[in-house]
């Protein structure tokens, strides 16, 4: 009743704002009531009635149906892309990234699964490069290797065992840098196919893992504070330091973790007032040797996010030898 009452509060105040706007300042100020922005969010779009089930609610009066006013002088009409942040909330998170199926190691993940099936996570997160799509890659390709329609059944399989391992735990599946490869194929190839339902990468993806959340390119995934990206969302060639985890800070400033360059790192920094701010590279779950560059400094690796009390605590973990480090 407290958090409906200060939400109601928040939403007469400013009956102009957007939910998600207001959904961080009402986080900010009322910490001890919300455990984070998507949680604030999640009371105000009940008492706005849009939660799409029925609610408890039984004061409808904030219950609107259009949305609020957003272009007060009548501006022209904008093609700019919508960027938001994708919240996801679990309790304990299976970090995979770089998986790159079908070029992907049995020993790692054999690893990494038996490890998890102890820690019992409630959510997967496949962040990014699950998919390698090398026959629709840019690059001059070996005719022999594995066509695109074998890696989606190579795909299905894994996801069939991820979910039999882990029957409880919810999938997400983050677009890589090389998942966007089917986009290109499309816009190159064959872009009368570009909008056809039946053509998008999110449907192709569900209908071989059922129930699987597709969190599309760029989007940058917040865990109780904490950002996940897969490590192409930043421009190449800039920042570059032999520590990933440090490169990672240089660019983002604030505490994060990232796949993408198959290296597991961490970087640590404090500010003058004693805050302490952390990221995170994982390794890959792929060949360590691929043809196309056989001599690299890779290595395999996962992690284990726990969130509690709005904080959270990454475990990044090594794999060696098929033992987790």
């Amino acid at each position: 009743m407290l958090k409906t009452t200060i939400a109601r509060e928040y939403r007469n105040k400013y009956p102009n704002f957007p939910t998600l706007k207001l959904a961080r300042i009402l986080f900010k100020e009322n910490q001890p009531v919300f455990k984070n922005t998507e949680h604030a969010r999640s009371i105000l779009r009940a008492l706005e009635g849009k939660t799409g089930v029925s609610s408890t609610i039984k004061d409808k009066s904030l219950y609107t149906t259009v949305a609020r006013p957003y272009n007060p002088y009548q501006l022209p009409a904008s093609d700019e892309t919508s960027y938001e942040r994708f919240y996801l909330i679990a309790k304990r998170l299976l970090l995979l990234s770089d998986i790159h199926i079908p070029y992907h190691s049995i020993e790692a993940l054999t690893a990494v699964i038996g490890f998890a099936k102890k820690e019992k996570p409630d959510a997967i997160l496949l962040n990014g490069d699950t998919l390698d799509f090398f026959g629709l890659s840019k690059f001059c390709k070996d005719p022999r290797k594995r066509k695109f329609d074998e890696e989606l059944n190579t795909f299905k399989e894994f996801i069939d065992i991820l979910i039999k391992q882990f029957p409880y735990a919810k999938l997400y599946f983050k677009i890589g840098n090389h998942e966007e490869r089917y986009l290109h194929f499309l816009w190159m190839k064959a872009k009368e196919l570009v909008g056809v339902p039946e053509f998008e990468l999110e449907n192709i993806i569900q209908a071989r893992a059922k129930g699987i959340e597709i969190i599309s390119d760029k989007r940058i995934i917040d865990v109780n504070g904490l950002n996940i990206i897969h490590g192409h969302e930043f421009a190449s060639g800039f920042f570059s330091p032999v520590n990933v985890a440090r490169g990672l800070f240089l660019r983002g400033k604030t505490s994060a973790i990232q796949g993408h360059n198959h290296q597991t790192s961490e970087h640590t920094e404090s500010d003058m007032n004693g805050k302490i701010t952390t990221t995170w590279s994982t390794g890959c779950l792929c060949e360590l040797h691929p043809e196309y560059m056989p001599i690299n400094k890779w290595n395999w690796g996962a992690a284990i996010i726990d969130m509690a009390d709005g904080m959270f605590e990454v475990r990044n973990k090594r794999i060696s030898n098929s033992k987790i480090l």
